[in-house]
């Protein structure tokens, strides 16, 4: 395991295992019949890794993921958390997994990056002031920045690989490529999710403006709920508090990072600049506020 000055997971090995495939943040390792799921405390900002992790960032991931599987109910791949039921060859590295990882079933990942909008903001306002559409769909006029939606919006997008921009797809696209039938299920099961969710966050001073699922499918074709599931990396959470129509609010994710990269005139090319302790330690606390507010629970 490598960890920065901060105590920070930069990057997961582990004894007797063959390197992990590893994503912008997590660490996959194939057991054979199962995955070896690790979420470090990498943070990535315009599609960029920083070379500095956020202290306890992928426990938050991790646990709020869990929060949300459970609390879901639809079909997942998770098999468990609990590090002591890990295979022996985990074993040796039970401590540094704790809390932030989970062995998963293998599913068969659908290629469609699932996005359910119900707030305008981002880059769906900005597609709006162009042209009154977010992902080619057509929106009536008088929305302004951070309007809540008459409708939670499906607009999915491919899966890019690291570095790359993930590219937006209409629905007509999205059948073109996964068949009608998946598309369906895949609207109806995105637009679901997103709304139990943002109901319940709701009567916890949270609004959920936006957030990505990805599903996969298992052995006899079922839909599943797979990856991360509602956390401040995949969503975007504004405190109802300081909500209001016309302004995006503070948020609860990593938009105070990209705010400061900003401020330094941050190019968006690697590499990116180490951030200052004090950046750090305000991103952290975010992170565990959005955790501790959506579940009710303190972080482990």
């Amino acid at each position: 395991m490598k960890y920065d000055k901060n105590h920070a997971l930069l990057e997961t090995s582990i004894p007797g295992l063959p390197s992990p495939k590893s994503g912008k943040v997590r660490d996959v390792f194939d057991l054979g019949d199962t995955l070896l799921m690790v979420v470090t405390d990498r943070i990535s900002a315009f599609d960029v890794i920083l070379p500095c992790g956020v202290p306890d960032k992928g426990k938050v991931l991790n646990q709020l993921s869990l929060f949300w599987l459970d609390f879901l109910g639809m079909k997942n791949h998770l098999v468990t958390a609990d590090v002591d039921q890990y295979p022996a060859a985990l074993q040796c590295v039970k401590d540094d997994l704790r809390g932030r990882s989970m062995l998963v079933k293998k599913v068969n990942m659908v290629e469609v990056e699932c996005i359910a909008r119900g707030y305008l903001t981002g880059s769906g306002w900005k597609e709006y002031q162009k042209s009154g559409t977010v992902n080619g769909q057509k929106l009536r006029e008088g929305y302004q920045n951070a309007s809540k939606l008459d409708e939670v919006l499906f607009t999915p997008t491919t899966k890019a690989a690291i570095g790359d921009h993930d590219e937006a797809i209409n629905y007509a696209q999205t059948e073109a490529l996964v068949g009608a039938d998946t598309a369906k299920l895949l609207k109806d099961a995105t637009i679901g999710l997103y709304t139990k969710a943002a109901d319940y966050a709701l009567k916890h001073g949270i609004i959920i403006a936006d957030t990505k699922f990805e599903f996969g499918k298992d052995a006899d074709g079922s839909l599943i709920l797979a990856d991360e599931v509602l956390t401040p990396d995949s969503s975007r959470f504004w405190p109802q508090s300081s909500y209001a129509v016309g302004a995006n609010p503070p948020s609860l994710d990593k938009q105070f990072v990209r705010d400061w990269l900003d401020s330094i005139h941050f190019n968006h090319q690697p590499p990116g600049p180490v951030l200052p302790d004090d950046v750090i330690a305000r991103t952290r606390e975010i992170y565990v506020k959005a955790y501790e507010e959506l579940s009710g629970k303190k972080l482990v």
